[in-house]
């Protein structure tokens, strides 16, 4: 059965929006649109 007592002792709330947006737009991660930049570019250089 679950403890719950011992469950909301592990319980960490989730970020708000705000600070979730500012996560994701703050961490320099590569898209689909990113990755297609770089290899056309890549293929553009070889010929």
């Amino acid at each position: 059965m679950i403890d719950f007592e011992e469950e909301l002792k592990k319980f960490k709330p989730s970020l708000e929006i705000d600070e979730t947006e500012s996560a994701i737009l703050e961490a320099d991660e590569n898209d689909m649109v990113d990755l297609m930049i770089q290899m056309m570019n890549e293929y553009r250089d070889r010929h």
